[in-house]
């Protein structure tokens, strides 16, 4: 387990409208003024944890061994859905126990959960609406002070996993789902480059079809710029995974598909 860093990123549903982020931050520099704080975004679907799920595991690995990253899509707060510490071989995780860090849970190794259970992470306060400012904040800001995680509660095994259902063949076809759509439209699947070649494999073809909300689209493209504004088109993207996309414009609109759609490969 590394020495926590005084990097802290953050990954919420807030928005940046309202003063929750702002009060976040000042809860986090009132404790560790030398804190660099990191936004990996707050745009996330209000109460959306799947979307937070894929967000969180796309982009943690980027950052440096100790980083604290803290994570609020919370629809539970208040009730009695329990506040989690995650450490891992690299890394530390704050969020709260409904799923977001099932990514997490799948590809990290050392990994040590922990009920934050310790009052002294958690700010005074009246009510019970704001965990975000009031407990993960400050939590995570004693962490890139020194404060053990043994010191925050106790481990547990009953954690919340979301069900992350792997590409299964149905006849002869390999079917996945999509588990991300993002700002421009591009359907982001659970299908990788290891499923291409299983389907190549199997079919003895050099090219795969990929099926879609209705439509079947021949071949894989290595970028966008391949693509036209009149038809969609599939690629793997820079993380590994299978996407649809139309060039400069919106995949998910124009063929009316959201997160969870089927999509096939043969």
């Amino acid at each position: 387990m590394p020495s926590a860093i005084s990097v802290i990123t953050l990954l919420t549903d807030f928005g940046d409208r309202d003063y929750f982020v702002a009060s976040m931050k000042g809860v986090i520099l009132g404790i560790n003024p030398q804190a660099r704080i990191v936004d990996l975004s707050h745009a996330i679907t209000p109460h959306q944890v799947e979307e937070a799920a894929y967000l969180i595991k796309a982009s943690y690995q980027y950052f440096p061994d100790g980083t604290v990253h803290m994570a609020v899509v919370d629809p539970g707060v208040g009730s009695a859905r329990r506040p989690l510490l995650v450490t891992t071989s690299r890394h530390f995780f704050l969020a709260p126990d409904n799923g977001l860090l099932s990514y997490i849970f799948q590809e990290e190794t050392g990994i040590e959960v922990r009920q934050i259970e310790n009052k002294q992470y958690r700010l005074d306060s009246e009510g019970a609406t704001f965990d975000g400012r009031d407990l993960f904040a400050p939590a995570a800001a004693w962490l890139t002070k020194g404060q053990s995680p043994g010191s925050y509660g106790k481990l547990i095994r009953d954690y919340v996993k979301l069900p992350l259902a792997e590409p299964e063949w149905q006849g002869s076809a390999l079917a996945g789902h999509i588990i991300y759509v993002d700002r421009f439209g591009n359907l982001i699947s659970n299908l990788t480059p290891f499923h291409v070649k299983d389907v190549q494999g199997r079919t003895r073809r050099s090219d795969v079809s990929i099926r879609i909300g209705g439509v079947t689209i021949d071949g894989l493209l290595r970028n966008y710029s391949q693509g036209s504004a009149d038809a969609p088109h599939a690629l793997i993207n820079s993380n590994g995974q299978v996407e649809v996309f139309i060039k400069e414009g919106s995949a998910a609109e124009t063929l009316n598909i959201s997160r969870g759609e089927r999509i096939t490969l043969a």
